[in-house]
């Protein structure tokens, strides 16, 4: 089938050509016309599928032409960086059409999205609270919302936001069509969905919590402590230079990316408690190859949108196996090969197996490389001003401490010493295993 065949306008089409497809994908095959038709859709595909064009392309056509200020279309979205992507698609696909496509949320100021919308937008994406922050001071008309959808809203549900997504459709007229997309779907959601959505055309076409064929699975078993040694020797003796690496807290995203880039690799943290700015650069750095490790927390992950990454590893095992999922997900896109890497510390053995039951698939354990565990030298210290006094405000006399401390802390011998020891598969007999 082409994107002619599903009914798309010829302006539509013309962008859709212009980016260089010609045959649709899975969902896209499904989604489009049934929304076109103005039915409700509730929809499963994974990640990389092409369901962000799912809905756009229908959106778009539905819209039409620009008309009134207030936005007649709105899609709600978990985290910035999705938010953002979708708006990009949107934009893309939209560019022959005229439409106005906006787009907000938070860690931004607010006066640039408060113009954005009184210049007139047709079609809104949006973060929950961001949504209801504009709609509070009263810059935000929803009025003539006739359409709706809910993007990766099983991780809208993860970070709380239903309370959230309840109050904005409780903004929107009554009579509007209905679509929820997500890679994965929890009761929870399908609760949601029963009471959101009218009719729906169910839609799953990857079986639930399931991940892509192309992606090869591995595991190592080793302390805890030793891992972000072995990270640095996978990165460093398979050439990577672009790894995707999960943790589970935001300190253990800067921790980490600190330990790397103290191995030599260029490494960037990308978390909820980065600013929108930091978090773009970093991914624009990751993209460009200026960054070999991307290390980030599953929230932050949420919407990343990077091309032919090859690896990803779970420096620490996620809590909630469907969020393996997700991670992986991010690489094997598009008919490419990825590769996926677990560290698994002897306390996180339980979670692995949930994750297999979960893939309906055994991970191998591999055996142990030889890899060094060197003492972690820190980064140096900034230099301070040239013409600040020797000895004058407690904060520089506290960072020459620190700095001095540093020093000692470099020393040879004792613990901490710079001399490397030699970690082996000896801890652990050599060859694939498997529970």
């Amino acid at each position: 089938m082409s994107f002619a065949e599903l009914g798309l306008a010829p302006g539509l089409l013309r962008a859709v050509a212009d980016k260089g497809y010609d045959t649709p994908t899975a969902i896209q095959t499904r989604a489009v016309p049934a929304m076109l038709g103005g039915r409700d859709v509730l929809a499963s595909a994974q990640t990389g599928t092409g369901k962000t064009a799912g809905f756009v392309l229908p959106l778009l056509q539905k819209l039409d032409a620009p008309q009134a200020r207030a936005p007649r279309a709105l899609v709600l979205t978990p985290t910035r960086e999705l938010a953002a992507q979708v708006a990009q698609c949107a934009r893309e696909y939209g560019r022959h059409t005229g439409l106005r496509i906006q787009v907000i949320f938070g860690g931004v100021g607010l006066q640039p999205q408060i113009d954005g919308l009184r210049a007139g937008c047709d079609l809104l994406v949006a973060t929950p609270g961001r949504l209801l922050d504009l709609e509070d001071q009263g810059v935000l008309d929803l009025d003539h919302v006739a359409h709706l959808v809910l993007d990766e809203a099983d991780r809208m549900l993860d970070m709380g936001f239903i309370h959230a997504i309840k109050r904005v459709i409780r903004l929107l007229p009554a009579k509007r069509q209905n679509a929820m997309f997500s890679a994965t779907y929890s009761d929870d959601i399908r609760a949601l969905a029963a009471r959101l959505l009218h009719d729906p055309v169910a839609i799953d076409v990857a079986p639930r919590n399931t991940v892509a064929e192309r992606i090869e699975h591995v595991a190592f078993k080793l302390p805890k402590e030793h891992k972000r040694h072995l990270l640095a020797h996978l990165i460093k003796d398979g050439d990577w230079h672009q790894v995707l690496v999960f943790t589970r807290t935001k300190h253990g995203a800067n921790r980490l990316a600190e330990q790397l880039e103290g191995a030599g690799i260029r490494s960037a943290a990308i978390h909820g408690n980065k600013s929108q700015s930091a978090r773009v650069r970093a991914l624009e750095d990751f993209k460009a190859n200026r960054v070999t490790a991307l290390v980030a927390t599953d929230v932050a992950s949420r919407g990343l949108d990077i091309k032919e990454l090859p690896h990803v590893v779970n420096y620490e095992l996620p809590n909630v196996p469907e969020d393996y999922v997700h991670r992986i997900g991010r690489t094997a896109r598009a008919g490419a090969t990825g590769h996926a890497v677990s560290l698994v510390a002897p306390d996180e053995a339980g979670l692995l197996r949930d994750i297999e039951r979960v893939l309906k698939r055994p991970v191998p354990y591999a055996a142990l490389p030889a890899f060094e565990i060197a003492a972690y030298a820190p980064p140096p210290p900034r230099p301070q001003p040239q013409h600040a006094p020797r000895a004058a405000k407690p904060a520089q006399r506290h960072g020459q401490s620190a700095a001095r401390g540093s020093s000692r802390a470099r020393k040879p011998g004792g613990q901490g010493s710079g001399q490397a020891r030699r970690q082996g598969a000896g801890n652990f007999p050599r060859g694939a295993r498997r529970h």
